[in-house]
This record gives C-alpha cells, structure tokens and sequence, in this order.
C-alpha cells in the first residue's frame, strides 16, 4: 500500500472551507474537552479528600434555642445536661457541642501568625470548638500528644472571642507551621496577642468549607476547647456506636426535647448524618463535574458528526474518481487508506491549533477565577482522543467509498 501525501494535500486544497471547517471545529473541541477533563478532575479529586471523621457512625443535630434570652450560664448548665443526656442512650459512643463540623460549608476560621508582630499571616486555619470528647466523637487519630483534660474547657458565649492557651492541631496545620515535625509544644498566635500552645496534633481534620479559598489551605484545622454556649442555638455533633446510627438517629432527639422542649429540631434537615452532609456540601462540585462531563460527549459527538458528514459529502462527489482509481488498479484497501490519511492530516491541523487554544483557554481561567495551571497530560489525552474519534468517524464513510465498483462509478458520472 502506498499512499502518496501530495495528491491528497492537493484535493485539500480543492476544499479548502469544509477541511477550515472540520480542523476547527476539531480545536475549538479539543480545547473545551481538555480544560473540562481538568475540571472534572479537580472536582472528582475535591469530592474525595478524606475529612477524617468516621463518617459512618457520626451524625450532626442542629439546634436552636426557642428562648434566645437566656444568659450564658443557663445555656451552660442545658448544654451539660443535654450531652449528659445523649452520652447515655445505649446506642450512641460519645457526643460533643460544636460551633461547626467538617464539610459544614462556610465556617469559622482564623489568620495564624507565628509572632504578634506579623503583618502578613503564616497561613489560614479552619476553626473548631468542642470539649475533652471532640476528638472521640468525631473519630480523629491522635498522632501526637495528648487530649484536652475536662478543667481546659472554657464556656464560649455569644459572639464572645477568646483565644484559650491549649489548642490541639491538625497535622497538615502543624507542618505548615513547624516543617520537620517539631510543632508539639510550639506556640502561635490566631486571635490577637495572647498566644496558644500546641498540646496535641490529629491526623487528618478537614475544613468546614470546601471552596477554592478553603482548598488552598486544604486541612489546615485547629480546635480549641471550648464549649460554645450560643444564644442563639449550638451543633451537637454524636458519634454512634458501630452498627447503631439509625437508632442513635431516632432517639437522640426524643432525648433532647426530653431534656428541654424549648428548643428547634427541623424535622427535615435537623439531624443528618454525614452521607447526607457529605452530598450537600459537594452538590456544586459534582453539578460541574456531570454538566462538564455532558458538555464534553456533546462535543465529541458534534465533532464525529461533522466528520462522518463531510467525508460522505466528498465521497459522494468524488464517486467517478473512485472509479477510475479502481479501474487503473487501486484495491479497497488503497481507497480506505486515502479517506483515513486525508482525516488524519485534517485531524492533525485541528489538534495542533487546538492544543495551543486549550493552553489559552487554561491561561485565562488561570487568571480569571484562580484555577492552577493544567498538565499538559490532558493535552496529551484530548489530542490522542480527538484522533482515533477522527479515524473512527471517517471509517464508515471511507468504507462505502471502498466498495464503490469501476462500472457503477462510471456510470454515475
């Protein structure tokens, strides 16, 4: 089989705005597929951070207070009878007050700086409250040093600020921090000059938020002890014991307003467990990731069309050449080769102006919404894509011009 370029290149030429057309529609493809593989892939790869919570057994409980005018102490005393309360039904481990949890949304954070003096901060560290069970509740690993003891916590009223003396870390946080893992025992400051000693650092803590902002400072958490005694309402988080979450669901609310009735349970959203907060924290990613995923076979499947369009338009035309290569000799063989070789050299135009489009179009977001650069092994990818979606879209058409017979191409001329 020989295949000579220049005749092809020269036919090409001959047809110069349906070969425009295709190679650009195959760049302005290639260049929207290969930036929506890197979104997809952000996407996927957020949704998939570990938030270091045993999510199977943990559940969250809103609650508000129906009674807002409550000073601090009285909401003390019901927030220790109520944990007190929860701490005691058969299915539930341990349970803990909060003023946020992982993958809340949003949230509580703080600049952290290493001197009082600074006036750029270190790094950005997500906010947690909760007492000597915060750790257990939520199922952390602690890697280092040790828990709070029960006479660290301090009552949190109100939208009152107070930076405490001991405050456990996560590891992500401490290694920003002090690099080499000497973080234990060190102090920073986070919430004006009174400093804070690091007394224990957990594995993996995640961040309320999942944002860009909150990417950019991916696990960087603190927790502080401290009982947040809100007016306003407070989040019970509870850790159930193994097997029992449905049951520890259902009774610890009944156990609450046993305790109290003068507070607010939303019967739709005031108790979820973490598969629920898991969905609803993630639901923009994974609406970008589908809809980035829809766009992209939408594409794909325009572009095939287009080539299976235009090669059938041009085989149709050149119906008597065909012939007359048949008659001097030419096999099936050498006609499907053509059709293939003249898609792949359109192919190519398109890919290579496509992959200097996609480097663009990544440019640009980069400095429109702060996205980080995109390896060029989704280049890599959308270009080996786009080829054997070119080869294969032209090889129904280049078949059917294969089997075109000298005498019936003759005739239609």
């Amino acid at each position: 089989m020989n295949i000579q370029i220049r005749p092809i290149l020269v036919a090409l030429r001959r047809h110069k705005a349906g070969t425009l057309l295709i190679a650009l529609q195959i760049a302005l493809t290639l260049a929207i597929v290969c930036n929506a593989l890197f979104i997809i892939h952000q996407r996927l790869a957020n949704m998939s951070q570990v938030s270091g919570v045993d999510e199977a057994d943990v559940f969250v409980i809103t609650n508000r207070w129906a009674n807002s005018d409550q000073t601090t102490s009285q909401i003390d005393a019901q927030v220790r009878a109520d944990l007190l309360a929860l701490r005691q039904l058969p299915a539930v481990r341990d349970a803990t007050p909060g003023s946020g949890y992982p993958l809340k949304g949003g949230g509580w954070d703080n600049y952290v700086m290493l001197t009082p003096e600074q006036v750029q901060p270190t790094t950005d560290a997500a906010v947690y409250t909760g007492d000597e069970h915060f750790i257990d509740t939520l199922g952390l690993k602690l890697v280092a040093g040790r828990n709070f003891r029960p006479d660290e916590v301090m009552v949190m009223g109100t939208q009152q600020a107070i930076t405490p003396p001991s405050v456990i870390v996560s590891k992500a946080l401490a290694d920003r921090l002090f690099p080499g893992g000497h973080a234990l025992g060190k102090s920073f400051y986070s919430m004006g000059p009174v400093p804070t000693t690091i007394v224990g650092i957990v594995d993996t803590l995640q961040r309320q938020g999942v944002d860009r902002y909150a990417q950019s400072h991916a696990g960087q958490s603190l927790i502080w002890p401290l009982r947040a005694d809100d007016a306003r309402g407070i989040y019970y988080i509870v850790r159930a014991k193994p097997g029992q979450l449905a049951a520890a669901m259902r009774e610890a609310p009944k156990a609450l307003l046993e305790q109290n009735r003068m507070r607010i349970i939303d019967p739709k959203d005031g108790v979820q467990d973490y598969a629920t907060i898991h969905h609803k924290v993630y639901d923009n990613d994974r609406g970008m990731a589908i809809l980035m995923g829809i766009i992209c076979v939408v594409l794909l499947a325009i572009t095939a069309a287009g080539i299976v369009g235009l090669t059938s338009f041009w085989v149709g035309q050149r119906r008597k050449q065909i012939g007359v290569r048949r008659a001097l000799g030419a096999r099936q063989s050498d006609i499907l080769a053509y059709f293939l070789t003249e898609n792949f050299l359109i192919s190519t135009m398109g890919v290579v102006l496509g992959t200097v489009l996609a480097i663009a179009v990544n440019l640009w977001m980069k400095n429109r919404f702060e996205m980080s650069s995109m390896s060029m092994a989704y280049v890599g990818v959308g270009v080996l894509v786009l080829l054997l979606l070119g080869q294969g879209a032209v090889l129904a058409p280049a078949l059917r011009a294969s089997r075109v017979s000298p005498v019936e191409a003759t005739r239609g001329g």
